[in-house]
């Protein structure tokens, strides 16, 4: 009887846990299947929701605004002076710009970024998130420039379209233009 008793259970056992395994592989593949969306966490833990839109992306949240997805590493000479420009730009045109900038180090420390941010002026959301990865592959293969491109690299969006993009050192006033040019100024 305490066999049957055993083995009962340990088949019940057996199947939730079959049960359990089947429901994470289910909401892996459904994380999957969104491939349309990346959720990025900044600093202080908020998220950011971008979804791929006609040819770009867009921000959720602040779909009429331009989007700038700055690709950098805290490393990057030209990356850490492009730091203040940004900045400069986002308060600038602080109701139509959004700038987020996402790192290519993987798992860096938030105390790197933090000085980062503070040492070169980098007012604007820095991302620091396991989806880092998935969305700057999904920019560079966008754009079409490969998997070993240079830093940093800027694409800049308005209504989920691809105004332009920059790779290595740009100057602000071209960066301006072009939001200009995307507010029909």
């Amino acid at each position: 009887m305490l066999k049957r008793s055993f083995l009962f259970v340990s088949i019940l056992l057996s199947l939730f846990v079959a049960g359990c395994s089947s429901q994470d592989e289910q909401n892996d593949a459904n994380a999957i299947l969104s491939t349309n969306e990346f959720v990025l966490k900044d600093l202080s833990k908020k998220e950011y929701v971008i979804k791929k839109h006609n040819q770009g992306f867009v921000l959720q949240g602040s779909e009429d605004k331009i989007l700038i997805l700055d690709i950098f590493a805290t490393w990057c000479p030209p990356c850490q002076a492009e730091a203040k420009h940004l900045t400069h730009l986002q308060k600038v045109y602080k109701d139509k710009l959004v700038v987020i900038g996402i790192t290519v180090e993987d798992n860096i420390e938030d105390t790197k970024l933090i000085n980062f941010r503070d040492k070169h002026n980098a007012k604007y959301p820095l991302a620091n998130s396991s989806e880092n990865r998935r969305i700057i592959n999904e920019v560079a293969k966008k754009l079409n420039v490969g998997r070993n491109f240079g830093i940093p690299l800027m694409a800049m969006y308005k209504d989920g379209k691809l105004i332009n993009y920059y790779q290595g050192a740009t100057e602000e006033e071209f960066i301006e233009s072009d939001i200009k040019r995307a507010l029909g100024k």
